[in-house]
């Protein structure tokens, strides 16, 4: 009995230290906006004294936070349009079907796992630029969908996987073929996990940061993570101006981030049909 009270003592410290690493410097971000550079100078970590309303308002009223807000919402919406088809397909072919060479292809999708953006930036640049694709959301949404192809995928087999074969049979037995099958009974069963995936690929779309950054090379086109970068280099020595924007920048993808966590953890733990 000891012993388990103290691995749960235990437990509730870690997730606290661990809910600390979250929540301060989110703290220290949201308040540091509210001061000045002179109080963030003589006292880093405080309350505003007093409370400086004009670093939220500056930002608010200037059109450059909003049209990197704009920027990255439509550059998310695209990626997740690309994503949720190509990875619902092929995750239903891979989960309902057999054939020769099935789990080599499901192997070739989760090897796309150990290759990250960085790792082809300059080929991509190259063949984008070949496309013309620059300055593009689609040359940002078409790279990001098709590396977020692969933990998509993953994610989704094993929810389609689950579905009872006796839907399957029972559809086939009406007369649906295999687009139809997918159409009709799978899509509507898979809601969960269609609403983990695209939320997993907003967020991740929303937070993307070096593909932007070389691949829209017009200002009007940069995203939210690239303008606070301009933000730090605009205002490089008034760092409150900084916190608000990065601040501001944030509100949105965790306003959204908690609103879908059911989503994701339902997705992400629960089946479909049970029999």
């Amino acid at each position: 009995m000891t012993r388990r009270r103290l691995f749960r003592v235990g437990l509730y410290v870690f997730a606290l230290i661990v809910m600390a690493t979250i929540v301060l410097p989110l703290t220290f971000s949201v308040l540091g906006g509210f001061r000045s550079s002179r109080q963030l100078s003589a006292e880093p970590v405080g309350l505003p004294d007093p409370w400086v309303w004009e670093n939220y308002s500056q930002l608010l009223r200037s059109g450059q936070f909003w049209r990197n807000l704009f920027n990255s919402t439509k550059i998310a919406l695209l990626t997740t349009i690309f994503v949720l088809p190509a990875a619902s397909l092929a995750a239903f072919v891979l989960a309902r079907f057999r054939f020769r060479g099935r789990e080599l292809v499901y192997g070739l999708f989760t090897l796309g796992l150990l290759f990250p953006v960085a790792v082809a930036i300059l080929p991509l640049f190259i063949v984008l630029r070949q496309v013309d694709l620059l300055s593009n959301p689609f040359g940002v949404a078409l790279p990001q969908a098709a590396f977020g192809l692969p933990i998509s995928i993953v994610i989704m087999r094993p929810f389609f996987a689950s579905i009872p074969q006796s839907l399957q049979d029972a559809a086939r037995i009406d007369g649906c073929g295999p687009f139809r099958l997918y159409w009709s009974v799978m899509l509507p069963l898979s809601r969960p996990v269609l609403s983990t995936v695209a939320v997993i690929t907003i967020v991740g779309s929303w937070n993307a940061f070096l593909l932007p950054l070389l691949v829209l090379i017009d200002p009007s086109q940069h995203t939210l993570p690239i303008g606070v970068n301009n933000i730090s280099a605009q205002y490089s020595t008034d760092y409150a101006v900084v916190l608000a924007y990065t601040t501001l920048a944030m509100i949105p993808a965790l306003v959204f981030y908690a609103l879908a966590e059911r989503q994701i953890i339902g997705g992400l733990t629960a089946g479909a049909v049970k029999e």
